[in-house]
């Protein structure tokens, strides 16, 4: 059993685990998706369809990358995304959870697969980046992998990794941190269902309370 009341540094992912973005989401595709003619997503079919890298994503939802340019589908939707993101708001329970560990003096860090400048303004937006020590996001919109950006980070924190934790929503989340080698703890109110999580072997955790009595 993983003693978490130990770690001193959290590793959090932004979208779905922090920002509740599941609903302006799932809007966004389904708007490029009735512009095509494509059947649109339910909350069910989002949580059991999404994944890393998102071509893949878009792919179950049936976007044919044969007939249309992955480029311009991926920016399309950002496009759809950046309008629609006005709308989000952090999960309920976020705020004063962040502010939990900051009482325990633990550092905090936001890993996003959102591209840097986008989630810097995102963040800002909501009142919180003062909690972080650091905003870390992709170089591009396409959303196809942490993992890099999450060791550069780890080597540059210089901390035991036994002593990080990361939070996040998504079976990618749990990739991640297995790639550098720290625990993680994954919360099922973002976009992928319990079960899919579950099947990762990684703690897996309903909301920010149950998160708290961890530590």
């Amino acid at each position: 059993m993983i003693n978490f009341k130990n770690k001193k540094t959290l590793i959090w992912d932004w979208n779905g685990t922090l920002l509740n973005d599941l609903e302006i989401s799932i809007r966004s595709m389904n708007q490029m998706l009735e512009k095509r003619g494509y059947p649109l997503l339910t909350v069910d079919k989002y949580l059991s369809i999404f994944t890393f890298p998102v071509q893949e994503y878009y792919k179950k939802a049936g976007v044919d990358f044969d007939y249309y340019d992955w480029d311009s589908v991926a920016m399309e939707f950002i496009s759809n995304y950046r309008q629609n993101v006005v709308d989000a708001k952090l999960h309920t329970d976020a705020e004063n959870t962040l502010h939990f560990f900051k009482r325990k003096d633990m550092d905090q860090y936001i890993l996003s697969a959102m591209q840097q400048a986008f989630l810097e303004e995102t963040v800002s937006k909501v009142g919180i980046h003062g909690l972080f020590k650091k905003v870390v996001g992709l170089n591009n919109h396409y959303a196809a992998t942490k993992e890099d950006v999450a060791r550069n980070l780890i080597d540059e924190i210089e901390i035991a990794p036994n002593d990080i934790c990361m939070i996040g929503d998504t079976i990618h989340d749990f990739e991640v941190a297995e790639s550098v080698s720290i625990n993680c703890i994954l919360i099922a109110h973002g976009h992928q269902s319990f079960d899919r999580l579950k099947e990762t072997g990684a703690m897996v955790i309903n909301d920010f309370t149950e998160l708290r009595q961890l530590f």
